[in-house]
């Protein structure tokens, strides 16, 4: 079967899916993009967690065709997704200035083109063997888009589904919490 969706914001379309095919395999293999990993295959370790229709989902669960028609967010993606929900939400202005002056793709070029999760985890130490790293983006995107000023309850619960084998999950949550209150400036500089 033809499969056609919308990933990171490109319309796309996967051709000869068999039906038990996954999600996490047409991405991977077929639209080279690599990030989201395969490890247990079986929904339990959130290595290959991708955002289906704004929904964190373990693309290893979702057959292909179940994606047809929808939007598929991965963590090659994460940084774009964040320009145009900054963008939306105004932290840029009209005319692409921001407060401090310099204007959204200044400050993009300024930040290495990562997402503010991304530069929070590399700023934070949260990266060890990178497994788990695309995953745990993905899901904390996630988590902040829905909920900008979490407690750390909040965050462990977002984060549950995905196992690290490398930390004990404290700089994890550190950069969680780092983005969060470098989102909250953010908004508040836009203000």
């Amino acid at each position: 079967m033809r499969v056609h969706f919308t990933v990171n914001g490109r319309e796309q379309e996967a051709d000869d899916v068999w039906e038990g095919e996954s999600l996490l395999y047409v991405l991977r293999e077929r639209m080279g993009l690599p990030g989201a990993k395969n490890a247990c295959e079986q929904g339990e370790c959130g290595s290959c967690t991708v955002r289906l229709d704004g929904v964190p989902v373990c693309a290893c669960l979702v057959a292909a065709g179940q994606a047809e028609g929808r939007d598929i967010l991965t963590v090659e993606g994460l940084a774009d997704h964040a320009r145009k929900r900054a963008a939306a939400a105004g932290i840029a202005g009209r005319d692409g200035t921001t407060t401090d002056g310099t204007t959204a793709a200044e400050e993009s070029t300024q930040d290495d083109e990562l997402a503010p999760i991304q530069r929070a985890f590399v700023d934070a130490g949260a990266v060890q063997c990178g497994f788990c790293t695309p995953g745990l983006l993905v899901a904390a995107d996630e988590m902040l888009e829905r909920h900008p000023s979490p407690s750390d309850g909040d965050i462990r619960e977002a984060l549950s589904g995905n196992l690290c084998r490398c930390t004990g999950y404290e700089k994890i949550l550190d950069a969680v919490r780092l983005a969060a209150a470098r989102q909250a400036v953010g908004q508040e500089r836009a203000v």
